[in-house]
């Protein structure tokens, strides 16, 4: 079954987040993940949302999604997220 995955960034440090972005793609198409929506500008139509990007990703499933995640790639990567 498929899994979604939903990110809500909050950019601390562009830079380290462009090197994050620029490697990201290269681990994430290694388990199948779907690049679903990303915005830098998400509309807001109630409510506050402190927050500066949105991701919206799929997975084939929960296994898949767990892979990637817990992946020694993504975990090198996401020192810069």
């Amino acid at each position: 079954m498929t899994v979604y995955a939903i990110a809500q960034l909050k950019m601390t440090d562009r830079a380290a987040y462009d090197r994050y972005q620029a490697r990201f793609f290269d681990v994430f198409k290694k388990f199948n993940g779907r690049l679903l929506a990303a915005d830098e500008h998400p509309r807001v139509l109630e409510g506050a949302w402190p927050h500066d990007k949105l991701v919206m990703m799929s997975f084939p499933d929960e296994a898949a999604f767990l892979a990637f995640s817990n992946s020694p790639d993504y975990e090198e990567i996401s020192r810069d997220r």
